[in-house]
């Protein structure tokens, strides 16, 4: 075991910089997934719960107790409106996401200046 720990080799590093652009390009790309997937879920939920009669069952849950008001309020509630804002929910998240990636790679590189850096230390065993 003592044999095994004296080959152990470590190496210490300092990150010191991230590239704005590759770190708005990553983030681009994750919140790109997030989307799909914020999409499809989007499209099953709705499947379901159509499937399962939970959307006929709020509809006349909200007519009966309101009428012709509780029709008026569960008359939006399709499936293209639903889709549409699944969608623009989605295309709103690709753009904070993006930039919020960006933001912050660029507020790393301002904070690395102040402490000096992050310390890595990368090692096999």
């Amino acid at each position: 075991m003592a044999a095994r720990k004296k080959n152990a080799k470590r190496a210490t590093m300092r990150l010191v910089y991230i590239d704005f652009w590759s770190a708005l390009k990553i983030s681009f790309l994750v919140s790109l997934v997030v989307a799909v997937v914020t999409v499809v879920v989007g499209l099953l939920l709705w499947w379901a719960l159509d499937r399962f009669g939970v959307v006929h069952s709020a509809q006349t849950f909200l007519e009966g107790i309101a009428g012709s008001n509780g029709a008026g309020l569960v008359a939006g509630l399709t499936f293209p409106n639903v889709m549409t804002f699944t969608l623009v929910v989605a295309l709103l998240e690709v753009i904070v996401v993006s930039a919020l990636g960006a933001i912050l790679a660029a507020l790393f590189t301002l904070a690395v200046q102040v402490v000096g850096g992050w310390k890595v230390t990368f090692g096999s065993d």
